[in-house]
């Protein structure tokens, strides 16, 4: 059986914690800042968790 390929965009997106959910980041925070409220800046910066519908298919394109 040949080895799996790891997809190298899901590989930078996504990092797998050890309850095995991935975390991600937020969009929306790379320019365009000025007009964002500090508020809204601060939640974007924190770390999301990968919804479960969502999961399945990371799952799949991070096999290790």
């Amino acid at each position: 059986m040949p080895k799996l390929k790891t997809r190298k965009s899901a590989q930078k997106r996504y990092k797998i914690t050890g309850s095995g959910n991935f975390i991600r980041c937020h969009a929306y925070k790379g320019h365009l800042l000025m007009h964002k409220s500090n508020r809204q800046k601060r939640r974007l910066s924190q770390r999301g968790c990968v919804s479960s519908s969502d999961s399945k298919s990371i799952k799949l394109m991070l096999p290790y």
